[in-house]
């Protein structure tokens, strides 16, 4: 297996909306501005957490388009060409090709689970383009969930494949079990599922992480500290922030805005995509949970005020 070109954090971009449901172009470079201050190793966008499913062709295009612009290749980028089938995909990615992304990341839609031929034409007509694949494997009703034998197979059929995004539960077990088929063209697998489960990635290999973004400063303190060997270090900040990562498993983007808003990153928190929102008590619970973490990241003051 090559060694990995890419790896470390790489969050996904949420998307900001205005409170009307228009997306906020200046509150998004507002963001990208956020990563890169953080010193994240890189960036997807879209992606799930993008709410990429709630945006049309021609305005998820100007968004990649916005994000490529705005990053100046300050970080890599990594453009998420998921979509509802191959044809389309294809043309996500090679919108990405024109716009420097180092890889296209692609989740198969849950309407090809049971078709294993339709899924292989799916992943080889985006790497018709040229542009390298990071196979996003996740559960339902976002993928596919496939098994690691059929990841594995996919790998080896389809050349472009380079890396592996694991969020299908149980993560780690996953991970084992693509990294030891030792695909020769796979060159690392990433974790995801938010960062719920890092230490157990990790310790089995995982090149990196691709959690949601309003947390990016303390993931990339976290990653900092395994590259230096710091286990301890590691699981220290994982159970220190894991709360917070428990409870946006339940409220996805929703707290991601929420979060990025009382940081100052972006001003509202409208959410397109189905899910949870917050009632006051929720607000509540986070402002404990917050409270917990407030040595760790310091927040701005609105935090205590809401």
């Amino acid at each position: 297996m090559p060694s990995p070109d890419l790896a470390g954090v790489y969050p996904i971009l949420a998307t900001p909306f205005r409170p009307d449901g228009a997306a906020d172009e200046h509150d998004l470079a507002r963001l990208i501005d956020f990563i890169v201050a953080a010193k994240a190793d890189g960036l997807v966008f879209p992606g799930v957490a993008s709410e990429f499913d709630t945006l049309d062709a021609d305005e998820r295009g100007r968004l990649v388009d916005v994000v490529a612009r705005h990053l100046a290749r300050r970080l890599p980028l990594v453009v998420g060409v998921s979509a509802g089938d191959a044809a389309a995909a294809a043309e996500h990615a090679a919108h990405a090709q024109t716009v420097g992304a180092v890889a296209v990341m692609a989740v198969a839609p849950p309407t090809l689970k049971a078709d294993p031929g339709a899924i292989a034409d799916y992943y080889a007509r985006i790497a018709a383009g040229g542009v390298p694949i990071i196979l996003q494997n996740a559960p339902p009703p976002a993928g596919c969930a496939l098994a690691p034998d059929e990841v594995v197979a996919l790998a080896r059929s389809i050349a472009g494949i380079r890396y592996v995004k694991e969020e299908s539960l149980p993560c780690g077990q996953r991970i084992t079990r693509v990294l030891a088929a030792r695909v020769p063209n796979l060159a690392g697998v990433f974790g995801g599922a938010g960062g719920r489960y890092l230490t157990d990635e990790l310790a089995r290999g995982a090149c990196g992480t691709m959690p949601a973004c309003e947390l990016i400063d303390l993931h990339v303190r976290q990653f900092a500290l395994h590259r230096a060997g710091d286990r301890n270090g590691v699981r220290y900040l994982y159970n220190r922030m894991l709360p917070l990562l428990n409870f946006q498993a339940v409220f996805r983007m929703a707290m991601t805005k929420e979060v990025l808003r009382r940081r100052g990153v972006i001003t509202a928190t409208h959410v397109r995509a189905a899910g949870a929102r917050f009632d006051a008590g929720d607000l509540v619970e986070l402002d404990a949970l917050l409270a917990d973490v407030a040595d760790l990241m310091p927040l701005p003051l609105s935090v205590a005020q809401r």
